[in-house]
């Protein structure tokens, strides 16, 4: 079935343009809120957002949306993506939303809607409640109508989840820490996080204005955290996205650690301590081939999900792992939450890091990964069903067999492929790709 509304992380798109506007954000709250009304309880929503302009316009207009259809509000104002998820089960809430365009800048915007249970929807629930959004939802009658209020302790109940996740025995006295908030919903709770646990925090990127969010700061722009680590002296660099439910870490070189090598640390470490489930980890098929390898060298194994944090998530449930993630930091520690957890995981790493008593660019540098490059190709009709497109991906497939592997994927999106190969010869691996890319062009 084609989707209108919802894509591979919720409702996302610029704002004041559909399908991102309050009119739709209205319809989505009385749309998600009626679905969810079952049973005769007192229903209730939580609502948090990150902290972009239009973030108040969303809210207001979920708000609106679902007190219409008879649904309690309790808004949590500025919060990661994670502690909404975390709240909707503390609070037995019918229903989460996070309003968030996660890495995106400041003019786009999203919405991410949880269950009761603080996991993402299923395909088949967003489904059903994508067909309610454009009927006629019954609303309430007026004695029935939802009430909304905000909470003030929502940040002090995160923060005191987070450092529930950190080693009792363990602190952070005499490390210092950059920690860069992108500007966005992390910026109070994860520099406050880490001060409580000892750590002498340099924290940048926590001066948002409505318009900033994800502007040269964040995971996807770790220029500024490098600069500052180097600067300061500092022990580790942490970089979070614009929703927190993702890092990028920064060694005391200035050398950048990916979502690979933090899964590596936290996966291996859970092996020595004998609470790794499902045998190994699942990640996606973008991780690094140095990463399948190294897990097979101490006997574990890594099952490979589509990309999108959901699908690790769904992979891990069937596979019985509690860990997971993707090479882009998004790093999904069931033990702890239920999606992606930027803070959470930074202070894994953190507790890896003051145990071994050495330094980050040795703690988190577990193994080589292969050469691996990815372009995107735009293109018109069908290459992936032409001849010679097929004939050009086969010979580039047996070219890096035993040696590498090689990806095609269509976007969900945009007419784009992408054309991802890894492989021991790194001159090997751009021809590959470059030449699929042409036959792409060419078809």
């Amino acid at each position: 079935m084609t989707r209108k509304y919802f894509g591979t992380d919720g409702i996302r798109g610029l704002t004041n343009t559909a399908p991102m506007t309050a009119a739709t954000a209205m319809k989505v709250g009385q749309a998600a809120g009626k679905h969810f009304l079952r049973g005769g309880h007192k229903h209730r929503v939580v609502i948090g957002k990150d902290t972009r302009l239009s973030g108040y316009m969303m809210e207001s207009a979920l708000t609106a949306g679902f007190t219409s259809v008879g649904m309690d509000v309790v808004q949590l104002g500025p919060m990661p993506t994670p502690a909404v998820a975390m709240l909707t089960r503390s609070m037995r809430a019918d229903l989460g939303v996070m309003v968030s365009a996660s890495h995106n800048p400041f003019q786009d915007n999203g919405i991410k809607l949880f269950g009761p249970d603080g996991f993402k929807l299923s395909d088949e629930a967003e489904l059903e409640i994508e067909a309610m959004i454009d009927a006629d939802v019954a609303l309430a009658e007026p004695r029935a109508i939802g009430r909304a209020r905000r909470i003030d302790d929502a940040q002090g109940r995160y923060i005191h989840f987070a450092k529930s996740t950190f080693p009792e025995q363990l602190r952070l006295d005499g490390l210092k820490v950059v920690i860069d908030c992108a500007n966005g919903a992390a910026y109070k709770v994860a520099p406050e996080a880490l001060w409580e646990l000892g750590a002498e925090v340099i924290a940048i990127g926590v001066t948002p204005d409505g318009f900033n969010i994800n502007d040269k700061v964040g995971s996807t722009h770790p220029k500024a955290l490098q600069m500052k680590v180097l600067e300061s002296g500092a022990d580790i660099g942490i970089a979070l996205d614009g929703d927190a439910d993702r890092l990028i870490v920064v060694d005391e070189r200035g050398q950048i650690v990916d979502g690979d090598q933090l899964m590596a640390l936290v996966t291996g470490r859970a092996a020595d301590a004998g609470t790794l489930t499902g045998g190994g980890l699942v990640a996606t098929v973008m991780s690094n081939l140095g990463l399948e390898r190294w897990l097979a060298g101490r006997g574990l194994v890594l099952h490979r999900a589509g990309v999108g944090d959901r699908y690790v998530l769904e992979l891990m449930r069937s596979r019985g792992c509690n860990i997971g993630g993707e090479q882009s930091g998004h790093l999904i520690l069931a033990d702890f939450g239920t999606t992606g957890d930027g803070l959470v995981a930074a202070l894994q790493v953190l507790a890896a890091l003051v145990s071994s008593g050495k330094p980050a660019s040795e703690v988190l540098h577990l193994f080589d990964p292969l050469p691996q490059l990815l372009k995107s190709v735009r293109f018109t009709g069908k290459p992936l069903e032409n001849d010679a497109v097929l004939k050009i991906i086969a010979e580039g497939e047996a070219t890096l067999a035993g040696t590498g592997r090689l990806l095609i994927r269509k976007s969900g999106t945009e007419p784009v492929i992408r054309v991802m190969a890894e492989g021991e010869n790194k001159a090997l691996v751009k021809q590959v790709v470059e030449g699929i890319c042409a036959a792409v062009v060419a078809a």
